[in-house]
């Protein structure tokens, strides 16, 4: 179908006002301008029981800041660690406030939102590993958390779901504690291959090719750490034994197509996996509720999924 009207209305007006692209800049100024374009377009979140703020020290590079949205009611809760998107690059706790409240609100999970260590100052693995860290300490600590940890999930937009993959495929190979679920929102799992939607919609659909670029030569050291499936999960030799998983895309986005394959794998090896592309939306789109109606629906479609998988 075409682009949805508010999409295309959106992309207009970013259009119009004449932005240097993202791949000219420095890390600092995207940064910068991602969050003040953040609390311009904010609208109030929806509620929950309680938000409290921590800092871990479960990662040996650096302290990870940490929020943690409890819904309402009696405990122990299933939980979704969840892992933020912007290319490694950018995004906080305060960017992904509203996208976390929303699963807590509608699924009725505790979230754990991370703020892991973004490159190019903790370039790959660092961001892996510390996921990973992250989801280990919380399965091992469940109980001080007040959440079941035979129900507990991880998820991720983007970046993030590049990262929830690779947890998954790390917590099967090295006995670490495994996930019960893989909610993987437009994730990006392979820094490597050109798919049709790559070529599709390499312009015009708000994230471009020279910004996938920028991205992957921040955040890898060596190119050649693009073929290493901790960066390319798409690219490992087994995916048996993992999550069942749930793959969100969207039409007009370039990482369409490496999601869906990411879930072929996965059914192909036996494993459950969905998949729902949401016709006539753009990468990144959940985090456009302000502007974006469709989102705030799908946002609740999701959620009930997740909630179904955690029990």
């Amino acid at each position: 179908m075409p682009l949805h009207p508010e999409v295309e209305a959106m992309l207009r007006q970013i259009q119009q006002q004449h932005l240097p692209p993202m791949s000219s800049l420095t890390p600092e100024q995207v940064r910068q301008g991602q969050a003040a374009a953040y609390e311009m377009m904010r609208v109030p979140g929806l509620p929950v029981a309680r938000v409290e703020d921590q800092v871990w020290s479960v990662y040996a590079k650096r302290q990870t800041p940490i929020r943690i949205y409890y819904p309402k009611g009696e405990g122990p809760f299933p939980c979704l660690i969840f892992f933020h998107g912007g290319g490694w690059v950018f995004g906080d706790l305060e960017q992904y406030d509203n996208l976390c409240r929303g699963f807590t609100h509608h699924a009725g999970c505790v979230t754990i939102s991370v703020d892991y260590g973004l490159a190019p100052e903790y370039p790959f693995p660092d961001p892996v590993e510390e996921s990973y860290a992250v989801t280990q300490w919380v399965m091992e600590h469940a109980n001080r958390l007040d959440v079941d940890a035979s129900r507990a999930a991880v998820g991720g937009d983007s970046a993030g779901g590049n990262l929830s993959a690779v947890v998954c495929q790390l917590s099967r190979d090295r006995g670490g504690h495994l996930p019960v679920f893989q909610l993987l929102l437009y994730p990006s799992v392979d820094l490597v291959g050109q798919s049709a939607s790559k070529r599709e919609n390499a312009n015009g659909y708000f994230l471009d090719a020279d910004t996938m670029i920028w991205f992957r030569n921040h955040y890898l050291p060596n190119l050649e750490d693009a073929k290493n499936s901790m960066a390319s999960p798409l690219l490992a030799k087994d995916f048996s034994h993992l999550p069942p998983a749930y793959v969100v895309t969207a039409e007009y986005d370039p990482l369409r197509d490496e999601g869906e394959a990411y879930a072929e794998k996965l059914q192909s090896a036996g494993v459950v996996a969905e998949v729902r592309r949401f016709p006539g939306m753009i990468h990144g789109f959940l985090s456009m509720d302000s502007v974006l109606s469709p989102a705030k629906e799908a946002l609740v479609e999701i959620a009930h999924v997740l909630k179904r998988h955690l029990g």
